[in-house]
């Protein structure tokens, strides 16, 4: 592999961080520690890694097993002990409410011999859609829809989500309890706070329903009445609130963290160095603006290429997109569309930018590659590329141009990956 061929060490790179995440790889040691227990084993678990976790699980844990996960349409996998479940992501569906149900149901009644694995994933907040009592799934539905529209980060956005849920926020360890939990999560979330990384089930949540409240407010999102009402009441203490550091019903729970979005940029980058590039890892949890955060770095990069530097520019998290539009595309591709406009056609600086799970927001594309003649093939297509920004329509840019990364979906869930390689 060799940075005189931009576009192929780019989709190399990306693939390399996609591997780093494979359950099948990074839960292996963690399995081979886990003592078995007297009782019973119960697998629980959602994300969009759910079935490639319950796969691994059932391939290197040798002790009887039974369970339940739910994962996104699509990226499921064969198993033979532990029940699969698809459901929709990331607007929750009737699927998704009867499966975490269920995963509740699984834990309850459970005794001190007993030992539950919780598999935990990017996308378990919209897959465990049981709403707290008094809230429909169509009140999810729609506050869902909002949050996603909103450009809150995902921190913000899990908080409302565990206040309006009967298993988020820490309440399936304490469903649990006095069983033993021991949690594996996949972390796709700046920072890998396992309190955010599908909103927390398995953790105690150190937030509040007047949070909840406050970042509704914040985002100028009007909730359905019976939601607003849930968490008045909640702020009133007519509603318990989410298991909080300290309560008793963790003290036999642990979480640990297998994959992380940091041990994929790095081995991608280790492919850049091997390729004779040097590396800059600007974070593995970049937040903000896509379109600003790609500005940011079409600065850095033209920086490296005026100083005659031969590097790759690395860099993981999760943007947002506040919604102007009505165009396609995910924040990927608004990254992408962003980068090249402020690149402006620099020669030797070529980008990627993809969601490790293969999916960007809610189209068929991993992602998409830019190059220095992104713009100029773009408007021979008679296409403006500010006005698809504008309109939020990446998407429709780079299908035309035959850019799009389709991998489809890969099972696993690190975040967001981003690299751009200035080869002067």
């Amino acid at each position: 592999m060799s940075a005189d061929d931009p576009r192929a060490l780019l989709r190399a790179m990306f693939d390399a961080a996609i591997a780093a995440a494979s359950p099948s790889v990074c839960l292996q040691p963690f399995l081979a520690q886990l003592q078995p227990p007297k009782g019973r084993t119960v697998v629980v678990g959602a994300g969009k890694a759910a079935a490639s976790m319950a796969q691994a699980v059932e391939a290197q844990w040798p002790h009887p097993v039974s369970g339940l996960v739910v994962t996104r349409y699509g990226h499921g996998e064969a198993l033979q002990r532990i029940e699969l479940v698809e459901a929709a992501h990331p607007v929750p569906d009737a699927a998704g409410r009867a499966a975490a149900g269920r995963i509740l149901e699984a834990v309850q009644g459970l005794g001190p011999d007993d030992l539950v694995i919780a598999l935990i994933s990017g996308g378990g907040s919209a897959l465990l859609a049981l709403p707290a009592p008094g809230v429909s799934l169509e009140d999810k539905q729609a506050v869902n829809r909002a949050l996603l529209r909103s450009g809150a980060p995902i921190g913000a956005m899990n908080v409302v989500r565990k206040h309006l849920s009967a298993v988020k926020g820490g309440r399936l360890a304490a469903a649990a309890a006095p069983a033993r939990l021991v949690a594996y999560a996949i972390s796709d979330v700046p920072g890998d706070d396992p309190s955010i990384i599908a909103s927390g089930p398995t953790v105690p949540d150190p937030s509040s329903f007047a949070d909840a409240l406050g970042i509704l407010e914040r985002y100028g999102i009007e909730p359905p009445a019976t939601v607003l009402q849930h968490l008045k009441a909640g702020m009133a203490g007519d509603i318990a609130e989410t298991p909080k550091p300290g309560d008793p019903a963790f003290a036999h729970a642990t979480t640990q963290i297998v994959a992380t979005p940091l041990r994929s940029l790095e081995a991608a980058a280790e492919l850049a160095r091997q390729a004779g590039c040097e590396v800059d890892i600007l974070g593995d949890a970049i937040e903000g603006e896509a379109r600003e955060v790609a500005q940011e770095h079409a600065r850095l990069a033209l920086q490296a290429r005026a100083a005659g530097r031969r590097c790759v520019i690395v860099s993981g998290g999760e943007t947002t997109v506040t919604v102007r539009g009505k165009g396609r595309g995910g924040r990927n591709c608004e990254y992408l569309l962003a980068l090249a406009l402020a690149l402006d056609g620099a020669e030797g600086i070529w980008a990627v930018a993809g969601d490790t799970d293969g999916i960007d927001g809610s189209e068929d594309n991993a992602g998409a590659i830019v190059t220095p003649h992104t713009l100029s093939r773009a408007r021979k297509r008679m296409l403006d590329p500010q006005a698809l920004l504008d309109g939020n329509d990446s998407y429709r840019l780079f299908h035309t141009l035959d850019y799009l990364i389709v991998t489809g979906p890969t099972r696993t869930n690190v975040n967001d990956f981003r690299a751009i390689v200035v080869a002067p």
